[in-house]
């Protein structure tokens, strides 16, 4: 049966798992049963051997319950197989998109990246093989239990049933009294963990500093709150499963007491074995119900870890195949174009508007916090645009298929970030490297001699986050990776920052070089030194478009309207002094 229209990709996911749960349901059921074999075993042996003093009966009944065992036991591996398959089963088709909606959250967040979904993830696959899961599926023989009690006598059922009801309330009451305390528990560990993740990050500018103790006793904090809440959700959980115990053993020995009532009152027949296997069907009756409430906390775990994902992966659904387009060339086209960081209403391009042809190279100045960053994300199709758009050869960038479209971009970020693996796999953007492309973006950046001057040259390891290498070898390895593949749009965000005199010659080299082979450049900058090679310049200020054209012409017009200013601001300055004077002269006596 397909899933309903309005089921999510979560629910439709565990849908899919229907055949794996009727297996382990029929093997549960079965086991079940067996587990009646124990007391018709004893039954048999009071009964039929010590009356009969038959050495073969008691054999054969010892072998066909020492069978029993081995088909219950069997029967429980094969469930707690196919379970684990069902959890593999929904790893293999949902992991993969897991990580694609915490790659989007991430990318489109602005902030420290989360891992969370990823737990949640985890949470929910482990519960589909939990043994709590399996004991539930245990309830349909409890129905047979009870029944069986009621046969036997309705006083016996209604006994059963009335513990069964104690047990449910237990249930609620463990619901209502560990919920609050387990929520704000797993907020808090979550919170500890983003934490001390991003101290971790920071680790060099915490020891450098001296700030070990201060950022430790934060963590701490944070940490004791997990720690209390979780406490005061055990407390509580252990309380509720004592009681939950406690009732399952008096249920047993009531039940016994009524079996004898019974047969004092001549109102149960079989005597005293019917007694003993009341007794026996009442405890397992209620075992499902104590395994519930002993094992609540992974219920609300399992719960809250599916909440979250849920909602993951509705607010990040999948998106339609993009219809391919062919090769761009370079046309790069910015459309009345407003933008604002993901999740904000704050305004941070206004009304951006400007051109560039293959082969152009665009230089962005400004102050900080004018908006160069986010206009960079925004072409190369990161953000999202609140009006307007960003056009590649006519199409928007945003929508395009980054699979298809990534080999044809090079983005270098403001900063700075490399993957752990050898430099031609982080060159080579992970991809099967290309000799004559690695070497041809490495000389483009002046790195080639300097890689085949290291031990293991192009399979040098770069380290976790490029420890391996200083930081503006970091950045010629991330500048080599934009440039890898020739493609036909560069931006590049704040490029020089961490380069030296022979660096910033090298960038200045490779855009040079590049733009002859017809690529465009886009390049957000605070130093001059790559405007000699830039064709246009834009102005921003506050994410407004102060100018744009050809090079000469904007610098010629930014130099005018300083020297304006700066006349301006002199005669500000004169001007205070003067009046006074003027002032004096009006108002001093006549000799």
């Amino acid at each position: 049966m397909s899933p309903d229209k309005k089921t999510t990709e979560l629910a439709g996911a565990l849908l899919a798992l229907k055949p794996h749960y009727w297996r382990a349901f029929g093997f549960a059921l079965v086991a079940g049963l067996l587990v009646l074999m124990p007391t018709l075993y004893m039954l048999e042996v009071y009964d039929r051997v010590i009356n009969s003093r038959s050495h073969m009966t008691l054999a054969m009944l010892t072998l066909l319950v020492l069978l029993s065992y081995l088909v219950m036991e069997v029967l429980d591996w094969a469930r707690a197989e196919t379970l684990r398959e069902a959890g593999l089963a929904l790893d293999r088709s949902l992991a993969p998109r897991v990580f694609q909606a915490i790659y989007e959250s991430n990318l489109r967040r602005p902030g420290p990246p989360s891992i969370q979904p990823m737990n949640d993830f985890r949470i929910l696959r482990d519960f589909l093989h939990h043994p709590l899961l399996g004991s539930l599926m245990e309830s349909p023989v409890s129905l047979v239990f009870a029944l069986i009690l009621f046969l036997m006598s309705p006083v016996l059922g209604w006994s059963a049933v009335a513990g069964a009801v104690v047990q449910v309330v237990l249930a609620w009451f463990n619901e209502r009294s560990t919920q609050p305390p387990l929520l704000a528990a797993n907020r808090a560990a979550i919170a500890a963990q983003q934490y001390a993740d991003s101290s971790l990050r920071n680790a060099e500018v915490i020891e450098s500093m001296g700030m070990l103790q201060h950022i430790h006793g934060r963590w701490a904090s944070k940490q004791r709150e997990f720690l209390g809440l979780q406490a005061q959700a055990s407390d509580r959980a252990g309380a509720f499963q004592a009681a939950s115990k406690f009732v399952q053993t008096t249920m047993a020995s009531l039940l016994l007491g009524v079996g004898a009532w019974l047969i004092l009152e001549n109102a149960l027949p079989g005597g005293g074995g019917a007694m003993i296997v009341g007794s026996v069907l009442g405890g397992r009756m209620l075992a499902p119900l104590v395994q519930l409430v002993s094992q609540w906390r992974a219920v609300v775990n399992a719960r809250d870890a599916w909440g979250r994902l849920d909602q993951l992966l509705t607010q990040l659904p999948v998106r339609p195949p993009a219809m391919p387009l062919p090769a761009p060339k370079g046309r790069l086209q910015v459309e009345n174009l407003m933008a604002a960081a993901p999740g904000s209403n704050v305004a941070i391009l206004k009304g951006l508007a400007f051109a560039l042809q293959p082969g152009e190279a665009l230089a962005v100045v400004g102050p900080s916090a004018s908006g160069k960053t986010t206009l960079a994300r925004l072409l190369v199709g990161l953000w999202p645009a609140a009006s307007g758009k960003v056009r590649l050869d006519g199409a928007d960038i945003f929508a395009w298929d980054k699979l298809e479209l990534g080999p044809h971009l090079g983005y270098l970020p403001q900063g700075v970030e490399l993957l752990e693996g050898t430099l031609a796999e982080n060159i080579a953007r992970f991809g099967e490297p290309s000799p004559a492309r690695l070497e041809a973006a490495a000389r483009a950046v002046g790195l080639h001699e300097f890689i085949l001057s290291l031990p293991q040259g192009y399979d040098s390891p770069v380290g976790r986050d490029g420890a391996m290498l200083s930081g503006g070898q970091r950045q010629r390895v991330a500048l080599a990776r934009a440039l890898y593949g020739d493609p036909v749009l560069v931006v590049l965000d704040e490029p020089n920052s961490s380069l030296d005199e022979a660096g910033d010659v090298a960038l200045a080299q490779a855009i040079a070089q590049l733009k002859a082979r017809g690529t465009t450049f886009v390049v957000m900058t605070h130093r001059t030194s790559v405007l000699g090679v830039v064709d246009k310049l834009l102005v921003l200020r506050d994410g407004v478009q102060q100018a744009f054209g050809a090079r000469d012409e904007v610098l010629a017009a930014l130099n005018k309207a300083a020297q304006q200013a700066q006349q301006a601001q002199q005669q500000t300055q004169h001007a205070p002094s003067a009046m006074p004077q003027r002032a004096a002269v009006a108002v001093s006596p006549a000799p």
